[in-house]
């Protein structure tokens, strides 16, 4: 057993690449060793790194002592000498076959080439004005990417005619599906704001001054919002996923090779969708909030459900409603462009896919909540 531990030892020192260093007349004499292959390049590519960057100028690389070698190798060798040659010393290639030879001329070009300069990563004062630089020009971009897919969305399906059948489909996953997790998320938040308002109205001896501001919050406010994010994250994700998935499986191509604009197929009856079930899902959030808010008004501040409806019917009108449903089809649109603007862009790895479908996650909401605080800053310079 020792022994065989001692051959496999040997044969793993063997096996290794190295560089054996001696000098003689001034030349620097390299004598490769071990196994050049993949699998123990990275052991030597710093050595050669440092001899490239060595003062000798006369530099001799041995092939004799090598084992073997393969592209992976070849490029390092190849690599070294061609940074040798450019800074003007003397190169000399020793004791070469016709492998050697070969692998060595197959990597020439790309070993040859000039990779680009890595950025400096050191923090200086034009950090903060590069960083925003990039931000702003990748967010030029992707807004030009959100109008051209909504521009061919919308000319794609011109050219095919309108599918009610995926229209209604799409309605069904996006909308029906959406119901009971609205319904219950707007309760739930209803019910809070009604409890915390009571609690602090309660110092004031204004408890009934809740309803105004439960109902005035809901509908102008937390009913499209809260149901826009839930959208965003629940049938955005889905659609980026879909739309990802059948660009990996070349679904995408096929429908080129057919004739059929993808964009038109496949991203406008969810467009339209979305821009349905988000306005009806919004007037269910609404009631669902609400209804929460009531119970908890009963329950906390022995509001009736007879005075709360009174004093909401009193207290809110027809703009009210509208100005919290307006808002939606605007957040419909942005969910539904940015999900399937990331679905298009999924390459062909899975890790791909699950990093589109957490930009396309985040950048609806952002978006949800710009689009909302766009609208609160609108309604109030015109007085609605």
């Amino acid at each position: 057993m020792a022994n065989e531990g001692n051959m496999a030892e040997s044969s793993s020192t063997r096996a290794a690449a190295g560089v054996e260093e001696s000098r003689s007349d001034g030349a620097q004499e390299l004598a490769l060793t071990g196994n050049w292959t993949t699998r123990g390049i990275a052991q030597v590519d710093s050595r050669m790194r440092e001899v490239a960057d060595g003062s000798a100028d006369n530099v001799i690389f041995d092939f004799g002592p090598m084992e073997n070698i393969d592209t992976a190798g070849a490029f390092v060798i190849r690599r070294t000498v061609e940074q040798l040659r450019q800074a003007g010393k003397s190169v000399e290639l020793r004791n070469t076959d016709a492998n050697d030879e070969t692998l060595l001329e197959a990597v020439a070009e790309a070993a040859g080439q000039n990779l680009p300069e890595k950025p400096s990563s050191s923090f200086g004062l034009l950090t903060p004005f590069a960083a925003t630089g990039r931000f702003v020009f990748t967010a030029l971009g992707q807004i030009k990417d959100a109008f051209g897919i909504l521009g061919s969305a919308i000319a794609g399906s011109s050219g095919h005619g309108i599918s009610i059948t995926a229209i209604t489909a799409q309605i069904d996953r996006i909308g029906v599906g959406a119901i009971p997790v609205v319904l219950l998320m707007n309760a739930i938040i209803g019910a809070i704001v009604a409890q915390q308002g009571a609690f602090q109205l309660r110092y004031f001896g204004a408890e009934i001054f809740v309803v105004d501001l439960v109902s005035v919050l809901v509908l102008r406010e937390t009913g499209a919002l809260i149901t826009a994010i839930m959208i965003a994250g629940r049938s955005g994700s889905a659609i980026t996923a879909e739309i990802g998935s059948m660009k990996m499986r070349e679904e995408v191509d096929a429908l080129k090779v057919i004739g059929l604009n993808p964009t038109g197929v496949l991203v406008f009856p969810r467009l339209v969708a979305m821009m349905i079930s988000l306005p009806l899902l919004t007037v269910a959030a609404d009631a669902a909030g609400l209804g929460g808010a009531m119970v908890i008004a009963n329950y906390y501040s022995d509001i009736s459900y007879t005075a709360f409806i009174d004093r909401m019917q009193n207290w809110i009108d027809l703009s009210t409603v509208l100005a919290g449903l307006i808002k939606t089809p605007f957040m419909a649109l942005a969910i539904g462009v940015i999900a399937s603007m990331e679905g298009l862009r999924v390459g062909g790895s899975a890790e791909s896919l699950g990093q589109r479908v957490t930009a396309s996650v985040v950048k609806s909401i952002f978006v949800v909540i710009v689009l909302d605080g766009f609208f609160a800053i609108f309604y109030a310079s015109i007085g609605f």
